[in-house]
């Protein structure tokens, strides 16, 4: 009786404590982000609703910031118009929202250089790999965009699948 009585009582502290642990799982309720901005030479990305700016954050790019992803591991971050397709809960990153490149005119250009054009595009946080890449270079990325975790934690919550997102040279 003893022992089930303790191990009862360590279950349940358990329970209560992990109950107390902050959730990366942020809640929100205020104006809808209708597009995701990125100005790739400024290193600026801003969540908009209509015109006005709701958060601006500092970013990181792909490890060849210059230019637009035309093939598999150029190591580039795309440009164009695009759309917040998925969502990874379990990303090593934190956690991440995708960008839906590559698109058909993505696939085609790949296509004609007898290449791959590569895809896993998305805005994350550091996670472990990214806080020790990132303290030497602001562009440490296969291509993606990078936020810190706190940051991405509050995109996570704010940016719904189906949003429109520009990224601008």
């Amino acid at each position: 009786m003893r022992r089930w009585l303790s191990g009862f009582i360590v279950v349940g502290l358990m329970v209560g404590l992990s109950a107390c642990a902050p959730s990366k799982f942020k809640r929100y309720s205020g104006p809808p982000v209708t597009e995701v901005l990125v100005q790739k030479s400024d290193r600026k990305m801003y969540l908009l609703s209509g015109n006005r700016a709701l958060k601006v954050y500092d970013i990181g790019l792909g490890n060849e910031p210059i230019g637009h992803k035309q093939i598999e591991g150029d190591g580039k971050t795309p440009e164009g118009m695009y759309f917040i397709d998925r969502r990874n809960p379990d990303s090593k990153y934190h956690l991440s929202i995708g960008v839906s490149y590559p698109d058909v005119v993505d696939q085609a250009t790949a296509a004609a250089l007898g290449q791959r054009p590569g895809g896993d595009i998305f805005i994350h946080g550091q996670g472990p790999e990214g806080r020790a890449l990132s303290k030497y270079r602001r562009d440490w990325t296969a291509g993606c965009i990078a936020v810190r975790d706190e940051e991405v934690e509050d995109i996570y919550a704010m940016v719904r699948n189906g949003t429109p997102i520009l990224i601008r040279p």
